[in-house]
């Protein structure tokens, strides 16, 4: 049994971010640190898994889809990847970061205080890279829950990159936000877990992290992307709105 556990998702490559999430003196105190998926598809791939893997076995790793499409485009299983950055950041992974990549899990269960059995996944236990919303319906919910362990009755994911906690049929369900591409709200956002459920948010110098990226890293267009995702101009109603329909809404009760 694990008394906390801090749950960072979505750092996408932002080394920054990371770095200034895990100088939280939670995170530094937490008995595990569990990557919920798409951890190098960003500016700095190979800084980020370089400290991560840095942090020996605290570390709970987790693949999100972001992880395996770069891997299947360095493997050349894919021709293209959807994210613009995507194959920039797949070019600068090393042999044994698309072995790590390629050993990753889909999900893992973890026995916290306070939450008994918690399933660890990326967008949802059974796909990874299903959206599933604070807002989506109850049968969807039903839908993507369907074949779990009656045990697990909390379910934490990522991959929308907004956090939100909610019921969903006598479970509860925990997304983190992003530390590293965070949507409506800036900063690097992240979960403590046990005996409850603490949403967190790391203010940083974004000014300061988006000269560092434009020094740091070689992708080309790194001066457009550190200000759109730093500063999060996504709103929430914004990517609510494009990812909605992705959930079924409209095709269900």
């Amino acid at each position: 049994m694990l008394n906390r556990v801090a749950v960072l998702s979505d750092i996408h490559g932002v080394l920054p971010a990371l770095e200034a999430v895990l100088a939280e003196p939670e995170v530094g105190a937490a008995d595990r640190i569990v990557l919920t998926g798409d951890i190098t598809a960003g500016p700095q791939p190979a800084q980020v898994l370089d400290l991560l893997t840095g942090l020996g076995e605290r570390v709970v790793w987790i693949s999100g889809n972001a992880d395996r499409e770069l891997l299947e485009y360095r493997r050349g299983q894919r021709e293209t990847i959807p994210d613009p950055i995507g194959p920039w950041a797949a070019s600068q992974l090393r042999e044994d970061h698309l072995d790590l990549l390629g050993s990753l899990p889909r999900s893992r269960t973890l026995s916290v205080d306070g939450l008994g059995e918690v399933l660890f996944c990326h967008a949802t236990p059974r796909d990874d890279e299903e959206i599933v919303l604070v807002d989506s319906r109850l049968d969807r919910w039903e839908e993507v829950f369907d074949g779990l362990d009656a045990d697990i009755r909390t379910v934490v994911c990522g991959h929308t990159h907004m956090p939100f906690v909610r019921l969903a049929h006598g479970r509860l369900v925990v997304n983190p936000g992003s530390v590293g591409m965070p949507y409506g709200r800036a900063g690097a956002h992240w979960a403590l877990l046990g005996p409850g459920v603490d949403l967190r948010t790391t203010r940083f110098d974004l000014r300061a992290a988006a000269a560092r990226l434009g020094r740091e890293s070689a992708f080309p267009g790194i001066t457009d992307w550190a200000d759109h995702f730093l500063h999060a101009r996504a709103t929430d109603a914004e990517v609510l709105g494009a990812f909605g329909p992705r959930d079924g809404r409209g095709h269900g009760p």
